[in-house]
């Protein structure tokens, strides 16, 4: 199995950072060959969750561009993007940390407002709006395998939305993070419309007594996202014991590379290859077992000086196929 030490950032950036300023400027009509992966390695399919171009214009038009662009073929979609095309009522500005009282009160009764025309809209939206959508995936050749609408917190029929139109859009699971009352909820909708409930996980594996197959227990249909970064950096420990355990139990996995528990500083994002997730190994043992887990970049640490989250997720493409092929 590749091991991490192999993938230090000097040599990283040696071997990837023509090829992959090549592919974040070139032409938006760039297409594979009919023979081509696109982003699936050694038959691990490499996607992005969408959630990484939040720093640069991020309408479904934006994202397919960028997908096109640097042979993207897998994504997670955040609900808000798709919903945003389909026309959702807007979601007002959150008042600044200066706002006065008066401010802060008009915004509460805004969101209320807000919250509400938005259940009206997705509970009498014809749903075959989002065949418009997944044609445009298509066409693109991009497979939208997850969206995350996190709806847990919707009325019954507004969840119901979310998984018809999840699965009008091609995809397998609706994302959310993990907890006991989503994973009670959540599955049962999932188990009704043939689909997966799939919970992301942050810090919460660093609390003591926390147990992912609790929550999984609560429905055959609930699995997990599992971002293997925040579980690195909360506990410290290699996230194969978890994947080896769970592997059938797991729909797709975030990646990251942080720091762990008991570095200087802890639990924090760094570009790939400055920190201490394990990723080879993650990715190789994925690819060693031909185990059907997507795999998700989720671009968090800061982008640096000169570039921009375009260029630094195509580094990222590189970094995981440098790792598979």
């Amino acid at each position: 199995m590749i091991k991490k030490d192999q993938f230090s950032r000097r040599n990283f950036i040696r071997t990837t950072a023509v090829g992959a300023t090549t592919l974040a400027f070139a032409p938006l009509s760039f297409s594979c060959a009919p023979n081509e992966p696109g982003s699936t390695f050694g038959g691990v399919p490499i996607g992005v969750i969408t959630y990484s171009w939040r720093s640069m214009p991020n309408s479904v038009e934006d994202i397919i561009a960028y997908c096109k662009a640097a042979n993207i073929t897998s994504l997670e979609l955040m609900g808000n993007t798709a919903e945003e095309w389909a026309g959702v009522p807007a979601t007002p500005s959150r008042p600044g940390n200066d706002a006065s009282e008066e401010e802060r009160n008009v915004y509460r009764i805004a969101i209320e407002e807000a919250s509400q025309k938005q259940k009206e809209w997705r509970t009498t939206l014809d749903i075959k709006k989002y065949e418009e959508l997944k044609k445009l995936f298509d066409d693109a050749g991009i497979h939208v395998h997850t969206v995350k609408f996190a709806p847990a917190n919707w009325s019954d029929d507004e969840i119901d939305y979310a998984f018809k139109a999840a699965k009008i859009l091609g995809a397998g699971a609706v994302t959310n993070e993990i907890g006991d009352e989503a994973c009670r909820k959540l599955g049962k909708f999932a188990e009704k419309h043939g689909m997966i409930a799939a919970y992301h996980n942050h810090s919460q594996p660093g609390q003591p007594g926390f147990d992912f197959e609790t929550f999984l227990a609560h429905s055959p249909a609930n699995k997990l996202n599992f971002d293997v970064g925040h579980y690195f950096g909360a506990t410290g420990k290699h996230p194969n014991d978890i994947i080896e355990k769970l592997h059938d139990r797991i729909y797709s996995i975030h990646l990251k590379d942080k720091t762990g528990k008991e570095a200087e500083p802890a639990n924090t994002n760094k570009v790939w290859g400055e920190g201490e997730t394990p990723l080879a190994d993650i990715l190789g043992l994925i690819k060693e077992k031909n185990w059907n887990i997507y795999a998700d970049i989720e671009l968090e640490y800061p982008i640096p000086e000169g570039s921009d989250a375009q260029q630094e997720i195509v580094k990222c493409v590189e970094y995981c196929k440098a790792i598979l092929v």
